[in-house]
């Protein structure tokens, strides 16, 4: 854990004028480059852990990988700056996510290629339900700080809570995060149609693309959620709750999923 944050001395003051020498910790996030079949696929600027969930998961996303099945061999280098990939897939859709850039709207900046095309034709039609207590159990676990935020205060955390078990991922933003659990999903070969997705971030329309394209059937987050979020999840079928806090929450679409 300590490699991914490091020490500083600064000054902290308040509104009185008063002030104080102190050690602060700031997270160190890398740049990492993805190689998918011997050629350069990008570089984004993340915590440099779960390298290979990252690529696995942000190639799902992008509808460019299938499943986990079609990967021949998946490396990261010694020095974790980079990850590479070996994997049958169908060139179209490699192009396709070049072809058209959407800039989004993440706090670190990011870019979601396939935000068109199939994925608006896509329908969640999972049966899952859970109960409103039982989302804000799962909440309450999710909101207990990990030991780099209680550090840094300077990560967004993923959660995917399945039928028999939990999987969080963190990073300096809010995309990754989710590009890494989903990636440890899909290592692992759990079903993500029967389960919840606990976000750090705002519900926009990149997150429930990400949530669709991982057949997702609820997101749940403390934050709000944009027009665009909420549009995107009535046309695919998310359910889609953001403001879960203080034992209140904001079920924008899909209310049948949640029982009461």
């Amino acid at each position: 854990m300590e490699s991914f944050y490091q020490t500083l001395q600064i000054d902290r003051i308040d509104v009185n004028g008063n002030a104080s020498i102190c050690i602060d910790y700031v997270v160190k996030e890398e740049r990492i480059a993805f190689y998918l079949n011997e050629k350069k696929l990008l570089s984004v600027m993340s915590i440099p852990n779960e390298q290979d969930f990252h690529i696995i998961g942000f190639l799902i996303s992008e509808g460019v990988l299938e499943d986990v099945s079609v990967i021949q061999k998946l490396e990261v280098a010694e020095d974790g700056k980079s990850v590479r990939m070996q994997a049958e897939i169908e060139e179209e859709k490699l192009r396709h996510l070049f072809r058209e850039k959407t800039l989004t709207s993440g706090c670190c900046v990011g870019v979601a290629g396939n935000l068109e095309g199939h994925i608006v034709e896509k329908f969640i039609q999972s049966p899952y339900k859970i109960g409103i207590k039982e989302i804000f159990k799962n909440l309450e676990y999710f909101s207990y700080p990990s030991e780099l935020f209680e550090k840094t205060g300077c990560v967004h955390k993923a959660m995917l809570v399945l039928e028999n078990q939990i999987l969080t991922s963190e990073d300096i933003g809010r995309h990754n995060a989710i590009d890494k659990v989903m990636g440890k999903a899909a290592m692992q070969g759990v079903d993500p149609s029967n389960a919840v997705l606990f976000v750090s971030g705002r519900l926009s329309l990149e997150m429930v693309v990400k949530a669709v394209m991982h057949n997702i059937p609820i997101i749940v987050s403390k934050a709000a959620a944009t027009y665009m979020g909420v549009k995107a999840a009535v046309q695919t079928g998310v359910t889609l709750i953001g403001f879960a806090r203080d034992n209140k929450a904001n079920i924008y679409t899909h209310s049948g999923r949640i029982l009461f």
